[in-house]
């Protein structure tokens, strides 16, 4: 299995050198400071906490995606941001059975490929404006993924396992009985991870999203941490608000929430102190994934007509605040 890594960070770091430990051949398109090392020094992976272990992996690397050619499998785990330029990059990655594993945060661009037959005709300008994700990378070449990993780039080309090794996985259109996903399953589970067969990807991915769609923006806007995010009584009762909101737009596209905000908070809280990825972007000067978090969200409940007057807030002040630094690309902006 040719298994090409299209974002080696730090998530895509850590299931591409999985992969390569266990003789797959895996290879990456990179740029800058970590094409350079990964060229020179190959991928460096550091796992486990008191004593850690650290294994070095010697991938194929490319600038260009046509000097890697088509592959079994592209693992997407870039961010939403940079998807228009993958969408005008990947073609050459893409062969006639090429499955494209998506493992990104928030709604993807795939999101209601699969539902039921009213919603299937739902389009995100928020997450594919012009079209060119869905042409580039058509809803039937996407297996969708929720990863429950946390890892950090430590320099270009080095990255380390924080926490979680779970990763479920499924087709769009349900289930995860076909040949190809059986075939990634198996070797992800060969690499290590723990993985979860999910009925319906749509809804484990609404899930998470529930979950993280109030903490990373907040973190992005206070620089908290999310402890302290939580322990203020009224922004943690602001978060519920903005999830209640959100599990009512989830049931009118049939996938229901019934935990309560409160069990999720505490689900969080256990996490420890933490910096969101948002925060992390936002400290880094990078592009925040405003839209795929919170952007579709409102998108849908426009669509689907619940109003969302908290989400409306929570949107607005992201934005603004990113975009006075420049942290929200121009064709994201409505």
């Amino acid at each position: 299995m040719k298994i090409c890594i299209y974002g080696i960070g730090a998530i895509g770091g850590l299931i591409g050198g999985r992969l390569a430990s266990h003789g797959l051949e895996v290879s990456a398109v990179a740029r800058g400071a970590t094409f350079n090392t990964l060229q020179r020094e190959g991928l460096t992976l550091i796992e486990g906490g008191t004593e850690p272990t650290t294994s070095n992996h010697q991938i194929r690397v490319a600038q260009d995606p046509a000097d890697l050619g088509p592959q079994d499998v592209v693992v997407l785990s870039v961010k939403a941001t940079a998807m228009p330029d993958v969408a005008a990059r990947i073609a050459p990655l893409i062969g006639p059975d090429t499955t494209v594993l998506s493992t990104m945060n928030g709604v993807p661009w795939w999101f209601f490929h699969g539902l039921s037959s009213e919603l299937s005709s739902i389009k995100l300008n928020t997450l594919d404006p012009q079209g060119s994700i869905t042409q580039a990378i058509p809803h039937e070449r996407v297996v969708g993924t929720v990863t429950h990993l946390s890892a950090a780039n430590e320099g270009p080309g080095v990255v380390r396992h924080v926490a979680g090794n779970r990763i479920i996985i499924g087709e769009p259109t349900g289930g995860a009985d076909t040949p190809r996903t059986q075939a990634i399953m198996a070797a992800l589970r060969e690499a290590g991870f723990e993985i979860e067969e999910s009925a319906q990807i749509q809804r484990d991915i609404w899930y998470k999203l529930w979950g993280n769609m109030t903490v990373n923006p907040i973190s992005g806007i206070t620089g908290a941490t999310t402890d302290k995010i939580l322990d203020d009584d009224y922004v943690r009762n602001f978060m519920s608000r903005c999830m209640r909101e959100a599990s009512a737009i989830g049931a009118k596209i049939h996938i229901p929430i019934d935990t309560d905000p409160e069990e999720r908070h505490q689900v969080t809280r256990r996490l420890g102190a933490f910096r969101t990825s948002m925060l992390q972007d936002v400290a880094a000067g990078k592009a925040v994934e405003l839209d795929a978090l919170v952007g579709s969200v409102l998108e849908i409940a426009q669509q689907v007509n619940v109003d969302a007057p908290n989400i409306e807030a929570l949107m607005g002040l992201a934005r603004l605040h990113a975009n006075v630094r420049g942290l929200y690309p121009d064709y994201l902006r409505s």
